[in-house]
């Protein structure tokens, strides 16, 4: 069946379009119905029946048979780490660890936080809470104490489950005393933390507060499966707000179980026993989505990989990664192949190993610029598809979906709409545009499952983050257009289309030209205040290693490559090389924190920022420009 077909077949009906898909789940009782509408622009999937996560991402291929199939692998070059855990290993693993929370007292319905390296326990940790119907909030681990207390007062966790340090190329992370702290700021105080004791640093633990991740799971009874509601929360996943008050995105674990299970065949086109990696972090929503449980419950075997894309120990470890563990489909995000890329432009590193092993690459996380991708397609000879997603969504709103048909590329497109998503471009007055028309993406409710039902206790936030733009729409945020052959293109975060003289511009569309030189690895446009034109764009430039021609030089050609290919209109004359560029943890620009700068006001240090110095550095650059006025 073509992909045209298939996303006819789910626009026909969509409810049995999901009710099919639902079949390839393990039930403890089946839904009678696929959607459940609770007015008011609520819904739920599957809201009826009883399932249980962890039993369909560990114990039902164990009990197929398929037990000594390996269903982690885990890598860290850091710590020069490597092991295989079978699916008949981790479910003996994760009943135990789930039978020790269970006789502490935790129970369906309990919050727990976990705050964890990449190892493999994080995932166990992951699942033993749905094993019991405890809802897990992972909190990225390295997270600063106060906005991890600001997340232990929202989520009120009866448990916290951490390691006593994270890793990162050269220096340990300690992560006891953030959460002793974290524990101290909180109004609400968890009932025990669980420590898993790292070899690189033993924690010290409070009485009567702490126990030690063997040492309580010692003779006590391995936990059952605890079937729950189709509606039940699987988890809280915390995303940054607009007001510093992260929001609490919440799964269902039904309609989750279905669509993860879905994509992972029909999108990312692995069969089970494959071997699937997604350089992420369980931290973030790809962690969630495809580290731990799409993965799992399709019958996957996942990576949990503790390192970087460089220096640990070069630009050749994703390489290695997948010709060592004979990786089919792999996962990343530009931001990872761009650091790769300026470290070894010509792929060397590349020619190392043996990748006949890998089928597809998939990008996401922030724009991939069609440079990046070409990079990639070359050096690796396979397809490498953007496919665009956000934490609140929890699988791809566009994509192409290899599963089903590989639809020719264009490059700065993720492609076409998924099955379940109804995806609209509408300008500010909520009516639909012309194909080839920027504005505004917004999605037809309802949302499919798997996608947020509401946020954590807030339900009128939710509706005004997403609903109240656009009635009848889910608002993406991102701003874009479609094709005349439905082909999606986001050009930037609604925040990021800036208004010149009136024209609407995409920094999105001038990153792509900028990115398009030769001698640039990386690079960022934000707009400033401009008092003669509203605003300005302004772009940064990270240069490529071993380029050493004038700054000066490289400047000029980009201007007039802008000036070239979008016109006198992009008003683009700035831009400054710099040795790197503010990002959070998970490679995501931070554009708005560079625009407060230049435009000298005031702003919140963002808590997922992966390195505070480098905005130093930014505040000179642009002081060299003439803007970022104290």
């Amino acid at each position: 069946m073509s992909y045209k077909e298939v996303y006819q077949n789910w626009q026909a009906n969509p409810e049995a379009f999901w009710m099919e898909a639902a079949e390839a789940i393990d039930w403890d009782s089946a839904p009678s119905k696929a959607l459940f509408d609770k007015g008011d622009d609520l819904y739920e999937w599957f809201a009826d029946a009883k399932v249980n996560t962890c039993w369909n991402a560990v114990d039902r291929h164990v009990e197929a048979g398929r037990g000594e199939q390996t269903a982690i692998i885990y890598d860290s070059p850091i710590t020069h780490t490597k092991r295989e855990i079978s699916y008949v290993e981790l479910r003996n693993r994760v009943a135990s660890l789930a039978g020790a929370l269970r006789a502490k007292g935790v129970e369906k319905g309990d919050r727990v936080i976990i705050y964890m390296p990449m190892i493999p326990e994080a995932l166990e940790a992951m699942l033993a809470c749905a094993r019991l119907g405890a809802i897990h909030s992972v909190v990225f681990g390295g997270f600063a104490a106060n906005e991890l207390a600001v997340r232990i007062n929202d989520a009120k966790p009866k448990a916290i489950i951490a390691a006593s340090c994270g890793l990162e190329p050269g220096r340990v992370v300690h992560y006891k005393p953030l959460l002793d702290g974290a524990i101290e700021q909180a109004d609400h105080k968890p009932d025990f933390c669980v420590i898993f004791q790292r070899e690189q640093e033993v924690a010290e633990l409070v009485e009567g507060r702490d126990v030690n991740w063997h040492g309580f799971q010692y003779g006590v009874a391995p936990a059952d499966c605890v079937p729950v509601e189709g509606n039940h929360p699987a988890y809280i996943l915390y995303t940054s707000g607009t007001t510093g008050q992260p929001k609490g995105v919440v799964r269902h674990t039904a309609g989750h179980l279905v669509a993860l299970n879905w994509t992972m065949k029909n999108l990312y086109n692995v069969d089970p026993g494959d071997v699937f990696w997604a350089a992420s972090d369980v931290g973030w929503v790809v962690g969630h989505s495809y580290i731990c449980y799409g993965p799992l419950i399709h019958g996957n075997t996942t990576i949990v990989f503790e390192g970087k894309p460089v220096g640990t120990p070069d630009a050749g470890t994703f390489w290695r990664v997948i010709s060592e563990h004979k990786v089919k489909s792999f996962f990343t995000a530009p931001t990872a192949f761009r650091a790769v890329k300026r470290e070894d432009p010509a792929g060397d590193y590349v020619q190392n190993y043996d990748l006949s092993c890998l089928k597809q690459v998939f990008l996401a996380g922030e724009r991939a610029d069609p440079d990046t991708i070409e990079w990639a397609q070359k050096q690796l000879n396979v397809p490498v598809i953007d496919h665009w997603w956000q934490t609140e969504t929890g699988f791809a709103i566009a994509a192409n979906p290899l599963g089903i048909e590989e639809l020719p590329v264009k490059l700065g497109s993720p492609t076409v709409a998924m099955p379940g998503f109804d995806v609209q471009i509408l300008d500010e007055g909520g009516h639909p545009m012309k194909p080839g028309e920027l504005g505004a993406i917004a999605i037809k409710l309802p949302l499919p499952p798997g996608t947020l039902p509401t946020l954590w206790n807030a339900e009128e936030r939710f509706r005004s983050s997403y609903l109240t733009t656009f009635p009848g729409y889910y608002e993406t945020g991102d701003a874009g257009m479609i094709d005349e052959d439905g082909y999606v293109s986001i050009m930037a975060r609604t925040d990021d289309v800036i208004n010149v003289a009136g024209h609407r511009l995409s920094t999105g569309g001038m990153e792509e030209v900028l990115a398009g030189h030769p001698d640039v690895a990386e690079c960022a446009v934000v707009g400033v205040s401009d008092a003669l034109k509203g605003q300005m764009p302004l772009g940064f430039l990270c240069l490529n290693a071993g380029c050493d021609r004038p700054h000066a030089e490289v400047v000029k050609e980009v201007v007039a490559l802008v000036r070239e290919k979008i016109g006198p209109v992009a008003a683009f004359k700035l831009a400054t090389v710099v040795d790197r560029l503010p990002k959070t943890r998970s490679g995501k620009i931070l554009r708005a924190t560079m625009v407060s700068i230049a435009d000298g006001k005031d702003y919140k240090m963002p808590a997922t920022i992966d390195d505070p110095a480098i905005l130093d550095e930014i505040k000179l650059a642009l002081q060299g420009l003439g803007y970022a006025h104290d």
